[in-house]
C-alpha cells in the first residue's frame, strides 16, 4: 500500500503549507484517496482474474478427470458382467450387476436427499439471527442515549 503525502503548492508531495485554505486540503486528500482506491481495486481485479484463469484451468482438469474416472468404472462393470458370463448365461450376468448398481443408485439418491434437506432452506440462519442481535443491540444503545 502507498503512503499518500499531502502536495505542496509546487505539486510535490510533503507537508502543506500553513496559508493553504481548508478547502484545498480537503480537495487535495479527496483526490489522493480517490486515487488509491482506485489503485487498490485495479490491483484486486489483476489479482482476481490471475486466480479465476488458475481456478478455472483447475475445474477443466477435474472435468477431465471424472470424465475418465466414468469410463473406468463403466469399464469395471463390464469386466465384472464378462467374468460372471464365464460361469452362467450372460443376460443373467448382465442382469445380476444390473440390479445390484440400480440398488446403490437408490441408496445414494436417499442419502443425497437426506443430506439436501437437512441444508434446507439455503438461507445463513446463523448469521441472519446474529444481525438481528446487533440490531437490536444498536437500537437499544440508541434508546439509552435519547433523553
Amino acid at each position: 500500500m502507498r503512503v499518500l503525502m499531502p502536495e505542496r503548492p509546487s505539486g510535490n508531495p510533503g507537508t502543506a503549507s500553513a496559508d493553504a485554505p481548508v478547502a484545498e486540503l480537503v480537495q487535495r486528500a479527496t483526490e489522493q484517496i480517490t486515487r488509491l482506491v482506485r489503485d487498490e481495486l485495479t490491483m484486486a481485479r489483476a489479482e482476481m482474474t490471475a486466480k479465476g484463469k488458475r481456478a478455472g484451468v483447475g475445474a477443466g482438469l477435474l472435468g477431465g478427470g471424472a470424465t475418465l474416472g466414468i469410463f473406468a468404472g463403466a469399464t469395471a462393470v463390464a469386466t465384472i458382467v464378462l467374468a460372471l458370463a464365464a460361469i452362467m448365461p450372460d443376460a443373467v450376468a448382465a442382469l445380476i450387476v444390473t440390479v445390484i448398481l440400480a440398488i446403490a443408485a437408490a441408496i445414494a439418491a436417499q442419502r443425497g436427499k437426506k443430506q439436501v434437506s437437512k441444508a434446507m432452506p439455503a438461507t445463513p440462519t446463523a448469521t441472519r439471527d446474529s444481525v438481528r442481535a446487533d440490531a437490536e443491540t444498536i437500537r437499544g444503545a440508541a434508546s439509552r442515549r435519547q433523553p
